[in-house]
Protein backbone atom coordinates (compact mmCIF):
# COMPACT_ATOMS: atom_id res chain seq x y z
CA UNK A 1 0.00 0.00 0.00
CA UNK A 2 2.68 2.79 0.74
CA UNK A 3 4.42 1.49 -1.93
CA UNK A 4 1.80 2.42 -4.41
CA UNK A 5 0.83 5.64 -2.94
CA UNK A 6 4.56 6.64 -3.20
CA UNK A 7 4.11 6.14 -6.85
CA UNK A 8 0.95 8.17 -7.10
CA UNK A 9 2.94 10.76 -5.01
CA UNK A 10 5.77 10.65 -7.44
CA UNK A 11 3.21 10.68 -10.62
CA UNK A 12 1.42 13.83 -9.12
CA UNK A 13 4.65 15.47 -8.35
CA UNK A 14 5.70 14.91 -12.08
CA UNK A 15 2.10 16.24 -13.84
CA UNK A 16 2.81 19.66 -11.44
CA UNK A 17 5.96 20.14 -12.58
CA UNK A 18 5.45 19.35 -16.27
CA UNK A 19 2.14 21.85 -15.87
CA UNK A 20 4.42 24.63 -14.59
CA UNK A 21 7.15 23.83 -17.05
CA UNK A 22 3.93 24.37 -19.83
CA UNK A 23 3.60 27.61 -18.34
CA UNK A 24 7.09 28.99 -18.15
CA UNK A 25 7.46 27.89 -21.91
CA UNK A 26 4.39 28.80 -23.38
CA UNK A 27 6.21 32.48 -20.72
CA UNK A 28 9.48 32.55 -22.73
CA UNK A 29 7.77 32.10 -26.15
CA UNK A 30 5.42 35.02 -25.65
CA UNK A 31 8.17 37.15 -24.94
CA UNK A 32 10.70 36.12 -27.84
CA UNK A 33 7.55 36.74 -29.86
CA UNK A 34 6.90 39.93 -28.77
CA UNK A 35 10.64 41.41 -28.74
CA UNK A 36 10.60 39.93 -32.65
CA UNK A 37 7.20 40.94 -33.38
CA UNK A 38 8.96 44.29 -34.96
CA UNK A 39 10.62 41.59 -37.49
CA UNK A 40 6.58 40.32 -38.53
CA UNK A 41 5.82 43.57 -40.04
CA UNK A 42 8.86 44.93 -41.34
CA UNK A 43 8.29 44.68 -45.30
CA UNK A 44 9.88 41.82 -46.37
CA UNK A 45 12.82 41.88 -48.87
CA UNK A 46 12.76 40.30 -51.89
CA UNK A 47 15.01 37.44 -52.44
CA UNK A 48 17.36 36.98 -55.53
CA UNK A 49 19.52 34.25 -56.76
CA UNK A 50 22.61 34.35 -57.59
CA UNK A 51 24.91 31.60 -58.80
CA UNK A 52 28.08 30.97 -57.69
CA UNK A 53 30.00 32.85 -60.67
CA UNK A 54 27.76 35.65 -59.69
CA UNK A 55 29.28 36.28 -56.35
CA UNK A 56 32.54 36.22 -57.80
CA UNK A 57 31.75 38.39 -60.51
CA UNK A 58 30.74 40.91 -57.95
CA UNK A 59 33.51 40.63 -55.60
CA UNK A 60 35.99 40.79 -57.55
CA UNK A 61 34.06 44.02 -59.89
CA UNK A 62 33.55 45.21 -55.71
CA UNK A 63 37.50 44.54 -55.06
CA UNK A 64 38.17 46.95 -58.14
CA UNK A 65 35.82 49.55 -57.12
CA UNK A 66 37.38 49.66 -53.72
CA UNK A 67 40.74 50.02 -55.04
CA UNK A 68 39.16 52.91 -56.96
CA UNK A 69 38.28 54.43 -53.52
CA UNK A 70 41.14 53.76 -52.19
CA UNK A 71 42.49 55.94 -55.15
CA UNK A 72 40.88 58.64 -53.75
CA UNK A 73 41.41 58.57 -50.26
CA UNK A 74 43.79 56.43 -48.49
CA UNK A 75 43.19 54.35 -45.77
CA UNK A 76 43.74 55.65 -41.71
CA UNK A 77 46.00 54.31 -40.26
CA UNK A 78 44.79 52.55 -37.14
CA UNK A 79 44.77 48.74 -36.11
CA UNK A 80 42.79 48.72 -32.93
CA UNK A 81 40.41 51.33 -34.80
CA UNK A 82 39.97 48.76 -37.94
CA UNK A 83 39.37 45.98 -35.79
CA UNK A 84 36.74 47.61 -33.46
CA UNK A 85 34.80 48.58 -37.21
CA UNK A 86 35.29 45.28 -38.56
CA UNK A 87 33.51 43.42 -34.97
CA UNK A 88 30.59 46.15 -35.24
CA UNK A 89 30.16 45.79 -38.96
CA UNK A 90 30.51 41.72 -39.19
CA UNK A 91 27.97 41.86 -36.08
CA UNK A 92 25.48 43.59 -38.59
CA UNK A 93 26.32 41.76 -41.45
CA UNK A 94 26.36 37.95 -39.54
CA UNK A 95 22.26 38.16 -40.21
CA UNK A 96 22.31 40.23 -43.74
CA UNK A 97 21.18 37.58 -45.58
CA UNK A 98 24.27 37.83 -47.87
CA UNK A 99 26.27 34.37 -45.97
CA UNK A 100 27.76 34.22 -49.12
CA UNK A 101 29.99 37.47 -48.69
CA UNK A 102 32.53 38.18 -46.71
CA UNK A 103 32.62 41.37 -45.67
CA UNK A 104 35.02 43.98 -44.76
CA UNK A 105 35.84 47.65 -43.36
CA UNK A 106 37.59 50.49 -43.00
CA UNK A 107 38.17 53.58 -41.91
CA UNK A 108 39.07 56.37 -45.29
CA UNK A 109 41.46 59.01 -44.44
CA UNK A 110 39.01 62.28 -44.94
CA UNK A 111 37.41 64.88 -42.85
CA UNK A 112 34.58 64.57 -45.28
CA UNK A 113 31.06 63.05 -43.96
CA UNK A 114 30.73 59.66 -45.93
CA UNK A 115 30.33 56.07 -45.85
CA UNK A 116 30.65 54.15 -49.67
CA UNK A 117 29.46 50.21 -49.80
CA UNK A 118 31.35 48.44 -52.77
CA UNK A 119 29.33 44.96 -54.56
CA UNK A 120 31.45 42.04 -52.54
CA UNK A 121 31.12 43.51 -48.87
CA UNK A 122 33.44 46.45 -49.03
CA UNK A 123 32.37 48.91 -46.79
CA UNK A 124 34.23 52.46 -46.23
CA UNK A 125 33.26 55.08 -43.79
CA UNK A 126 35.32 58.48 -43.39
CA UNK A 127 37.21 60.02 -40.63
CA UNK A 128 34.85 62.56 -40.43
CA UNK A 129 31.57 60.69 -40.00
CA UNK A 130 33.23 59.11 -37.15
CA UNK A 131 34.11 61.82 -35.47
CA UNK A 132 30.62 63.10 -35.28
CA UNK A 133 29.69 59.47 -33.46
CA UNK A 134 28.58 59.94 -30.29
CA UNK A 135 27.79 56.10 -29.48
CA UNK A 136 28.12 52.15 -31.08
CA UNK A 137 24.26 52.17 -32.08
CA UNK A 138 24.95 55.47 -34.21
CA UNK A 139 28.19 53.37 -35.95
CA UNK A 140 25.68 50.09 -36.55
CA UNK A 141 23.60 51.99 -37.92
CA UNK A 142 25.44 53.60 -40.87
CA UNK A 143 27.16 50.28 -41.32
CA UNK A 144 24.36 48.83 -41.44
CA UNK A 145 22.54 51.53 -44.34
CA UNK A 146 25.74 50.34 -46.35
CA UNK A 147 26.00 46.44 -45.74
CA UNK A 148 21.88 47.08 -47.00
CA UNK A 149 22.89 48.28 -49.74
CA UNK A 150 24.88 45.67 -50.70
CA UNK A 151 22.45 42.88 -49.43
CA UNK A 152 20.24 44.74 -51.95
CA UNK A 153 22.65 44.49 -54.72
CA UNK A 154 21.74 48.10 -55.78
CA UNK A 155 25.03 49.03 -57.63
CA UNK A 156 24.75 45.17 -59.33
CA UNK A 157 21.23 45.79 -60.55
CA UNK A 158 21.84 49.11 -61.55
CA UNK A 159 25.21 47.54 -64.06
CA UNK A 160 24.06 44.10 -64.38
CA UNK A 161 26.97 42.25 -62.75
CA UNK A 162 26.79 39.25 -63.73
CA UNK A 163 28.77 35.96 -64.96
CA UNK A 164 26.86 35.02 -67.63
CA UNK A 165 26.62 35.82 -71.74
CA UNK A 166 23.67 37.56 -71.35
CA UNK A 167 24.35 40.30 -68.89
CA UNK A 168 25.42 43.85 -69.99
CA UNK A 169 28.98 42.84 -68.67
CA UNK A 170 29.58 40.38 -71.31
CA UNK A 171 30.73 37.34 -69.92
CA UNK A 172 32.47 38.82 -67.08
CA UNK A 173 33.99 35.29 -65.70
CA UNK A 174 36.06 35.25 -69.06
CA UNK A 175 37.12 38.82 -68.49
CA UNK A 176 38.10 38.27 -64.84
CA UNK A 177 40.18 34.64 -65.80
CA UNK A 178 42.13 36.82 -68.36
CA UNK A 179 39.66 38.17 -71.43
CA UNK A 180 40.56 40.33 -74.20
CA UNK A 181 41.35 43.69 -74.29
CA UNK A 182 37.75 44.91 -75.17
CA UNK A 183 36.34 42.73 -72.55
CA UNK A 184 38.56 44.27 -70.12
CA UNK A 185 37.40 47.46 -71.40
CA UNK A 186 34.21 47.21 -70.80
CA UNK A 187 35.14 45.98 -67.15
CA UNK A 188 37.05 49.13 -66.70
CA UNK A 189 33.90 50.94 -67.98
CA UNK A 190 31.72 49.57 -66.05
CA UNK A 191 33.69 50.52 -63.37
CA UNK A 192 34.16 53.94 -64.08
CA UNK A 193 30.22 54.04 -64.01
CA UNK A 194 29.95 52.80 -60.66
CA UNK A 195 32.62 55.23 -59.51
CA UNK A 196 30.10 58.39 -60.98
CA UNK A 197 27.36 56.41 -59.35
CA UNK A 198 29.07 56.58 -55.52
CA UNK A 199 30.81 59.96 -56.32
CA UNK A 200 28.72 62.37 -58.38
CA UNK A 201 25.12 60.54 -59.39
CA UNK A 202 24.23 58.88 -56.47
CA UNK A 203 21.89 55.64 -56.13
CA UNK A 204 18.40 55.97 -56.66
CA UNK A 205 16.65 57.56 -54.44
CA UNK A 206 14.33 54.56 -53.44
CA UNK A 207 17.89 52.51 -53.39
CA UNK A 208 18.85 54.84 -50.54
CA UNK A 209 15.34 55.26 -48.58
CA UNK A 210 15.05 51.36 -48.52
CA UNK A 211 18.47 51.03 -47.29
CA UNK A 212 17.82 53.65 -44.40
CA UNK A 213 14.83 51.43 -43.86
CA UNK A 214 16.77 47.66 -43.99
CA UNK A 215 19.44 49.42 -41.37
CA UNK A 216 17.31 50.69 -39.04
CA UNK A 217 15.96 46.89 -38.67
CA UNK A 218 19.25 45.70 -38.75
CA UNK A 219 20.42 47.92 -36.20
CA UNK A 220 17.29 47.01 -33.74
CA UNK A 221 17.60 43.01 -35.14
CA UNK A 222 21.63 43.49 -33.79
CA UNK A 223 20.33 45.19 -30.25
CA UNK A 224 21.35 48.50 -30.66
CA UNK A 225 19.23 51.43 -30.38
CA UNK A 226 16.45 51.91 -33.10
CA UNK A 227 16.83 54.97 -33.29
CA UNK A 228 20.48 55.40 -33.75
CA UNK A 229 20.46 56.23 -37.31
CA UNK A 230 17.68 58.78 -37.13
CA UNK A 231 19.93 60.47 -33.93
CA UNK A 232 23.15 60.59 -36.20
CA UNK A 233 21.22 62.12 -39.32
CA UNK A 234 19.71 64.90 -37.02
CA UNK A 235 23.45 65.33 -35.72
CA UNK A 236 25.43 65.95 -38.94
CA UNK A 237 22.39 68.09 -41.17
CA UNK A 238 23.77 71.08 -39.51
CA UNK A 239 27.44 70.35 -40.94
CA UNK A 240 26.92 71.79 -44.43
CA UNK A 241 30.27 71.98 -45.22
CA UNK A 242 31.97 68.07 -44.79
CA UNK A 243 28.28 66.66 -45.85
CA UNK A 244 28.97 68.07 -49.38
CA UNK A 245 29.09 65.07 -50.97
CA UNK A 246 26.58 63.12 -48.94
CA UNK A 247 24.05 65.49 -49.53
CA UNK A 248 24.37 65.75 -53.11
CA UNK A 249 24.24 62.17 -53.58
CA UNK A 250 21.29 61.09 -50.89
CA UNK A 251 17.61 62.34 -50.23
CA UNK A 252 17.61 65.75 -48.77
CA UNK A 253 17.89 64.87 -44.20
CA UNK A 254 14.65 66.02 -43.94
CA UNK A 255 13.09 63.32 -46.09
CA UNK A 256 15.39 60.18 -44.58
CA UNK A 257 14.78 61.59 -41.10
CA UNK A 258 10.82 61.78 -42.22
CA UNK A 259 11.14 58.45 -43.56
CA UNK A 260 12.63 56.81 -40.76
CA UNK A 261 10.37 58.36 -38.06
CA UNK A 262 7.89 56.34 -40.27
CA UNK A 263 8.99 53.18 -40.51
CA UNK A 264 10.23 53.24 -36.75
CA UNK A 265 6.02 54.07 -35.95
CA UNK A 266 5.49 51.06 -38.60
CA UNK A 267 7.27 48.29 -36.11
CA UNK A 268 6.76 49.77 -32.91
CA UNK A 269 10.00 51.08 -32.65
CA UNK A 270 9.78 54.81 -31.72
CA UNK A 271 10.28 54.35 -28.02
CA UNK A 272 12.12 50.65 -28.32
CA UNK A 273 14.66 51.04 -25.80
CA UNK A 274 17.83 49.10 -26.28
CA UNK A 275 21.64 49.85 -26.02
CA UNK A 276 23.77 52.73 -27.12
CA UNK A 277 27.22 51.59 -26.20
CA UNK A 278 28.84 54.56 -25.21
CA UNK A 279 31.54 53.75 -23.54
CA UNK A 280 33.37 50.74 -25.89
CA UNK A 281 32.82 53.44 -28.82
CA UNK A 282 35.20 55.63 -26.61
CA UNK A 283 37.83 53.19 -25.89
CA UNK A 284 38.15 52.32 -29.87
CA UNK A 285 37.12 55.06 -31.60
CA UNK A 286 40.20 58.15 -31.11
CA UNK A 287 40.40 59.83 -33.60
CA UNK A 288 43.35 61.84 -33.82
Amino acid sequence: MKKNENCTLKIANFKIILFAFCILHFALCNIVFASDDFRKRAPQREETFSTEDDVKAEVVFGRELGARILGRYSLYDDKNLTRYLNMVGKGIAQNAGRPEIEFRFAVLETDMVNAFAAPGGYIFITKGALKMMDDEAELAAVLAHEVAHVTEKHIVKELSIKATDDSATSGLARVLGGGTDTMRAVFTQMVDKAVEILFEKGLKRQDEMDSDRIAMIFTADAGYDPTALSRYLKKISSAEKDTKLLTGTHPTFEERIKGLKMVLAENLLTDKKQPIVKERFNENVRIK
